[in-house]
């Protein structure tokens, strides 16, 4: 793929949004694609393969804020002939055309088994104040990239340890990330001495470039890996296993260091962010770091008390019922709730609630009758006090 391939590819088509599209609109997008488009919901689908790579690579750009001003900016310039002849030079402490942005920042080098992307092309272009340094030539650190597992409410109350299949850019397996055939290195460029830019003069105006030996990489390999042809970035589905911390919640992200995208030539990799889905539970609600159980009960054993038992997350547990227990009262279960991660539970909150007969025989019926007329002999008034007597 070539430098202007990349930089007209239009990544808000690939995502189906609009330019002005806002950063919910593109994450909600993504989330939709991606979970069509995964490889393990279509099976020997190579078209829905490549769509998904295609959608990740835009996500990973239009998901940055400082990627994506930069890629809004760069596709504004090429529309209006930004860069055609004579653009792109300075006096030594302007940038073009009075911008702050650094095209240079955009990618840190090409895409997966393409020829190179914005790194490649506009690294070290602007030579502001007098001379700019040759740190956007350097290797650099992978995009993070963003997927989501749906776990049961109990295996996130628990914790769980679940495998994760990404397809993504990785790291070449071949040459561990150097680009270069295996038994060989990469040697520094001596056009650019390793910096990637090479400068020149031309009456009052300055003008930097990236090398052309080395394509402002800094660094010029011989034997390019067959694999990734000297990228040192390969796309591949890998399976990782991801330990989900007990009384993880619903829509929180789990950071999982250098899982992301390898870093080009050996840079350090991006982070893998994991959005946790909670399925509801049929039994048990949740607050915080206290389970929550409504558990039916009759009239008499709030009258009489009782001792109920009641499911936990690990078995079960007897919970006392006072005698003269109001309807709707929560009773507290200490330290039987949700793990917490520095140690210690939340506590099992037990909500009882009276379960009223829809039918009774005629004797149940009776003795119904019989406790209402005992229930007014002995003077109690259910709606004494009660401000619509």
């Amino acid at each position: 793929m070539s430098q202007r391939e990349w930089i007209e590819k239009d990544f808000y088509k690939e995502l189906g949004v609009s330019s002005d599209a806002s950063a919910d609109d593109i994450k909600k997008a993504y989330r939709k694609l991606a979970r069509d488009l995964h490889p393990d919901a279509n099976p020997g689908d190579t078209k829905a393969e490549e769509r998904f790579k295609a959608v990740s690579e835009a996500n990973a750009v239009l998901s940055d804020p400082a990627k994506k001003k930069e890629y809004d900016e760069a596709r504004r310039l090429f529309a209006s002939g930004g860069f055609g002849p004579g653009a792109g030079y300075s006096t030594g402490g302007g940038g073009f055309a009075g911008g702050g942005f650094d095209l240079g920042d955009l990618f840190g080098g090409g895409a997966a088994g393409g020829d190179g992307g914005l790194g490649d092309i506009f690294g070290g272009l602007f030579n502001r104040s007098g001379g700019r340094s040759a740190s956007s030539t350097r290797p650099r650190r992978g995009s993070d990239v963003e997927t989501e597992t749906t776990l049961d409410f109990r295996e996130a109350a628990q914790g769980v340890t679940v495998p994760l299949r990404l397809t993504s850019p990785s790291a070449c397996t071949t040459c561990h990330g150097s680009g270069a055939k295996p038994g060989t290195s990469p040697r520094v460029c001596p056009r650019c001495n390793g910096t990637g830019v090479v400068s020149r003069n031309q009456g009052a105006f300055g003008f930097s470039e990236p090398c052309d030996d080395c394509r402002g990489t800094g660094s010029i390999i011989d034997e390019p890996c067959s694999d990734c042809h000297g990228n040192g970035v390969t796309n591949r589905t890998r399976t990782i296993t991801v330990r989900v911390p007990s009384g993880v919640s619903d829509g929180q992200k789990i950071r999982l260091a250098g899982q992301g995208e390898a870093g080009l030539r050996g840079a350090p990799s991006g982070d893998l962010y994991v959005t946790v889905h909670v399925r509801p539970d049929k039994v048990f609600g949740r607050n915080g770091d206290d389970l929550t159980l409504v558990v039916p009960v009759s009239y008499g054993e709030l009258v009489l008390g009782t001792t109920l038992s009641v499911p936990t997350l690990d078995g079960r547990v007897g919970v006392k019922v006072p005698a003269g227990t109001a309807d709707g009262r929560i009773l507290r279960v200490r330290g039987r709730g949700v793990p917490k991660r520095g140690g210690g539970a939340g506590d099992l909150l037990v909500t009882v609630k009276v379960a009223v007969p829809q039918k009774l025989d005629d004797p149940a019926i009776e003795a119904l009758r019989t406790y209402l007329e005992a229930e007014k002999a002995s003077g109690f008034d259910p709606r004494a006090g009660w401000a619509g007597a």
